[in-house]
């Protein structure tokens, strides 16, 4: 139900004429969604641009059963109308994660899958925050078990993921080393806060984790490489280290040699996001809630931010991203 809001019948949203390059991407009325139970229609001020957006207008990463074709995965704006057992949020500002049609007036969210915009905070860098965050903290520190003292090594240093990678581990007190695809993209993580780059063009990153580590090795890799890197990775890792792939941009097959694996106690494993249960990405934003949150609040935690783009100007944000030459999180603002 809406609370003293006037929410129209349609709306605009970019939608995907068909699979291809940004010219892809394309204004379109739509009907307005309606929050189900437990659901939320939130009026977006802004979305964030994800890799994961890029896959779907190629062709390459269908919405999951059930989900919006209209792509993002993140959002932020107000509460304008609620489903049964959601009605007391109607009117506040948060930023949610979505399994798709945040590029749009409007977009529905599950109630769960919201978090509160503290009082101040800039509504575009509170819709840089969900998808990235979501992401690293499951899989950085729930599934590597990232701890104060580890050091991790992550690739893509200058992504959003990377970028968020880095914030989260200087505020939890873990060194972290990053790649990155040039010189220039090595100084701009250092200077976010990374412990350590190295341009992987030009030097061979297993070699310099172990001068970094003393020849030890470091407790966690998050991947999103696959292909060789994994073999590489796993080389990276001290004994009992722990292996994490969360996408497969270099290639969807890798030849690892298992008795490394046995003798050195090394843990593989993976996941994706975009299709867990409303029911999981609730309990990790209630985490997220109790452990990252306080720092937002503070100011302490906000995204690194490349270039803002308006809604209807969606090809030139994902022209921006397929370029490489980000630094950080695109977004697109109303």
């Amino acid at each position: 139900m809406a609370d003293g809001y006037s929410i129209p019948a349609e709306m605009t949203a970019i939608g995907i004429a068909a699979p291809g390059g940004p010219e892809a991407l394309v204004a379109q009325r739509r009907p307005v969604p309606a929050p189900g139970e437990g659901e939320v229609l939130i009026r977006v001020a802004a979305a964030g641009v994800n890799r994961p957006d890029v896959l779907q207008r190629q062709g390459k990463y269908p919405p999951p059963p059930g989900a919006s074709d209209i792509p993002g995965l993140e959002v932020s704006g107000t509460i304008v109308a609620a489903g049964d057992g959601a009605d007391q949020l109607i009117g506040q500002k948060v930023c949610a994660l979505l399994a798709g049609g945040g590029y749009a007036e409007y977009a529905v969210a599950p109630a769960g899958q919201c978090l509160p915009v503290p009082q101040g905070y800039d509504l575009v860098e509170a819709a840089a925050l969900p998808e990235t965050l979501f992401t690293v903290w499951t899989n950085l520190f729930e599934r590597a078990y990232a701890a104060p003292g580890d050091t991790v090594l992550v690739h893509g240093g200058t992504s959003g993921i990377g970028t968020m990678a880095i914030s989260l581990c200087r505020l939890f007190d873990v060194s972290i080393i990053v790649t990155c695809g040039s010189d220039d993209k090595c100084a701009q993580a250092l200077e976010w806060g990374a412990t350590h780059a190295v341009n992987y063009k030009t030097q061979d990153f297993v070699a310099e984790v172990k001068r970094i580590t003393d020849g030890k090795g470091c407790q966690a890799v998050l991947d999103m490489v696959g292909g060789d890197y994994v073999p590489r990775n796993l080389d990276c890792l001290e004994e009992d280290g722990r292996h994490v792939s969360i996408a497969v941009l270099g290639g969807a097959k890798a030849e690892i040699f298992i008795p490394q694996i046995m003798q050195r106690r090394l843990t593989l494993t993976a996941s994706t996001l975009r299709a867990r249960s409303v029911g999981f990405k609730s309990l990790v934003a209630d985490e997220l809630v109790r452990t990252v949150w306080p720092f937002v609040a503070e100011g302490r935690l906000r995204p690194a931010m490349d270039q803002r783009f308006d809604m209807a100007d969606a090809a030139k944000a994902h022209a921006r991203m397929d370029s490489g030459a980000h630094f950080g999180k695109i977004v697109l603002t109303m």
